[in-house]
């Protein structure tokens, strides 16, 4: 069994403040650490499971976060960013069972994490089909594409009702809880065994009611903070402002939504 771990910060156990995903901060060694539990965990419940190959996305930042040291001899990690349309996926492809989102966090303009954002901090929102994208989602519609399920996530309590509500067959594990600016979380001891029982589950189902519903057709809405940078972006081939802040897409293939994605957020 072919198994995809993506990995964010702001989804694991604790985290609260922007200062304490970035590095150099004092706090960042130990939310790195969490990160790199939180995978390891993921691992462990995935091979235990029966999985044979196992790779990961660094996908938080500089996507240089996770220390393989602290995960087992038997995956593979990939760091930094190659510039492909995955971004957040980078290295999947056709051949693999199953996907697995660990960290993940709640869109923005939502209170569901003192962290909420989609993609950067410079996008007030982005809509697809009149709905407000999270990276589990956007991240999830490209494994739909390739026709890999997801099969578990774990991140913040509001993502995980969210993440149900897409598909009730995906395993969840709720990391936090946020309260306005602050996170409500039991001990990282506690979550970290709940992620590896709740992988080792969800890879021993029948996945094949896992992939997230592809759209037949795409309908994009972003709306930025700055009206400069919408107005930069509706020169892509395709968009147009509908706003002075809000910028419109259509597609009907999801890979052309990826392409827009990448020269626009």
């Amino acid at each position: 069994m072919k198994v995809f771990i993506s990995a964010d910060i702001e989804g694991v156990n604790g985290i609260c403040s922007w200062k304490e995903t970035e590095y150099g901060h004092l706090r960042y060694a130990e939310f790195k650490k969490q990160m790199t539990a939180e995978v390891n965990a993921a691992c462990l419940g995935a091979w235990a499971a029966g999985a044979g190959d196992i790779l990961i996305k660094d996908a938080h930042d500089s996507a240089m976060n996770i220390d393989i040291n602290g995960l087992p001899s038997y995956v593979r990690l990939h760091r930094g960013w190659e510039g492909s349309l995955c971004s957040m996926m980078a290295g999947i492809e056709e051949g693999f069972d199953a996907v697995i989102f660990i960290g993940y966090h709640s869109p923005s303009r939502s209170d569901g994490n003192s962290l909420s954002h989609t993609m950067n901090t410079s996008i007030n929102h982005i809509k697809i089909n009149n709905e407000i994208a999270s990276e589990f989602l956007i991240n999830s519609l490209y494994a739909s594409s390739l026709g890999i399920p997801v099969a578990f996530l774990s991140g913040d309590l509001h993502l995980t009702k969210l993440v149900l509500e897409t598909n009730k067959n995906i395993e969840i594990v709720a990391t936090k809880e946020g309260r306005g600016g602050a996170a409500l979380s039991k001990h990282p001891s506690i979550t970290n065994e709940e992620i590896k029982v709740g992988v080792q589950r969800s890879l021993s189902k029948d996945l094949s009611n896992n992939l997230v519903p592809l759209p037949k057709d795409f309908h994009i809405e972003i709306q930025y903070r700055n009206h400069i940078q919408a107005y930069k972006a509706s020169h892509f081939p395709g968009c147009k402002l509908i706003e002075p802040d809000i910028l419109y897409y259509y597609a009907k293939d999801y890979h052309d939504v990826l392409k827009m994605f990448m020269f626009n957020l």
